[in-house]
């Protein structure tokens, strides 16, 4: 399925007060905001503005990357099913596609991992950048710093309207996220670094990173790296949420990619965005048992309590991510740490979604409610979830990156405001303050 262009068309408004009327252009589906400034107000305003607390109902690009129905449950990556994806084709082929728009043939794909072997291996201040960070830093602060720090190596990122330069800086990034984040979480471990094994692949070279021992072979859980693949692949990108958003904000000033994708970070890091797959782990801890399940989804239902990892801003439906993490739970639990937890998210979806309460208000699993427990298993706390998101998500703020800087609309973000503050008044002298 693909998105069908709407009917242009136009839109009649008249003034009640003087009859003046204004035809305005729709073009697929959309009003130019700009387009309500010739209705004035008055003698020096600007014109009539639309205001859109949060963005709710206002697109800020075009963009060819990720298309979503949430009425339907589709995620699609250029044009490409998000459940087909995972199944079929690896995180670093997503990549590909993402960035370049068509899936890779065998030699593309060969030179795009070569590419990536490159450019793996961290500059040597790094790893001292991050021996100094106090024992309590979280993970995530260290990922943002990290990114933020190795812009440093290269001034010539500054140069973002380069096409062949922006490219390096894409691949550099994408090839050394991963072991950033495997930095951070081995700090948090206080164990030495471990450097990539490219050869190995992407992901097994990752996990080699996370787990492995200096000095010593790695042997790779084949189920951690098919859901860690699968994890990154559907993390890939998700249109414009806040961290997406942030990123483009940010990079509309061109600034360099690397404090950019560092702002990205920061947003992911809010328990409102990329942190609610841990509040899901607290929310099954306090369930505590199967058999306290229909009294905490009475709570919920009194509003007493929330049900954590159900529901979408976008997905009216079942979350597709969803689905293709609750089947790789099973498998990951089996080769990896038990979890009682799985027990109880399983009988909880499974009374939710029998409950006309929950299904009427079409609050269905959504990607946080199995993720959370799959990094568990693999052995990973709470604070590295983010990190993970933030792995996975790389490419999509890059190729969001990209695709502003070629669109000749987009300028550096200026949004306006309704002004609620006082009129002109006299600055009083001290005296009578």
């Amino acid at each position: 399925m693909s998105p069908e262009k709407p009917t242009d068309d136009l839109l009649n408004i008249e003034h009640p007060a003087t009859g003046k009327k204004w035809e305005l252009p729709v073009e697929d589906g959309c009003l130019r905001a700009v387009q309500l400034r010739q209705i004035p107000l008055g003698q020096t305003d600007l014109g009539l503005m639309s205001y859109d607390p949060s963005l709710l109902n206002t697109a800020s690009c075009r963009s060819a990357i990720t298309f979503i129905d949430g009425d339907a449950g589709i995620l699609d990556y250029r044009g490409y099913s998000i459940e087909d994806l995972a199944e079929s084709v690896s995180y670093p082929e997503v990549c590909y596609l993402i960035l370049k728009g068509e899936l890779p043939n065998r030699k593309e794909l060969a030179a795009f991992q070569a590419e990536l072997a490159e450019e793996a291996v961290l500059p040597a201040y790094l790893l001292e950048l991050f021996a100094s960070f106090p024992d309590e830093m979280h993970p995530m602060t260290m990922l943002a710093s990290g990114l933020a720090a190795l812009g440093a190596k290269y001034p010539e990122s500054e140069k973002v309207l380069d096409e062949e330069n922006r490219n390096k800086q894409i691949i550099r990034l994408l090839a050394k996220t991963p072991a950033l984040a495997a930095l951070a979480w081995r700090r948090t471990q206080s164990d030495s670094p471990v450097g990539p094994d490219p050869e190995k692949g992407f992901i097994v070279s990752f996990l080699r990173m996370l787990l492995g021992k200096p000095g010593e072979d790695f042997e790779v859980e084949e189920s951690f790296a098919r859901a860690m693949d699968a994890l990154l692949t559907l993390h890939a990108d998700h249109e414009q949420n806040c961290s997406t958003n942030a990123v483009r904000v940010v990079a509309s000033s061109h600034v360099n990619p690397y404090s950019a994708v560092a702002a990205g970070c920061f947003a992911l890091h809010g328990p409102l965005h990329g942190g609610a797959n841990q509040a899901v782990l607290e929310m099954l801890e306090e369930i505590g048992t199967v058999e306290a399940i229909p009294a905490f989804l009475e709570a919920c239902k009194c509003g007493d309590r929330r049900l954590m990892g159900f529901g979408h801003r976008v997905y009216k439906n079942y979350d597709p991510r969803a689905k293709v993490i609750s089947g790789l739970v099973d498998s990951v639990l089996d080769a990896g740490q038990p979890d009682p937890r799985l027990e109880i998210a399983r009988a909880l979806e499974a009374a939710a979604r029998e409950d006309d309460y929950f299904v009427s208000r079409k609050l269905f699993p959504n990607v946080d409610f199995y993720s959370g427990i799959l990094y568990s298993a693999m052995g990973f706390p709470a604070s590295m979830f983010t990190v993970f998101f933030a792995v996975g998500r790389m490419v999509g703020w890059l190729a969001h990156w990209d695709e502003m800087l070629r669109d000749s609309e987009q300028k550096i973000a200026r949004p306006r405001q309704i002004y609620t503050g006082h009129s002109r008044r006299e600055v009083p002298p001290m005296d009578k303050r």
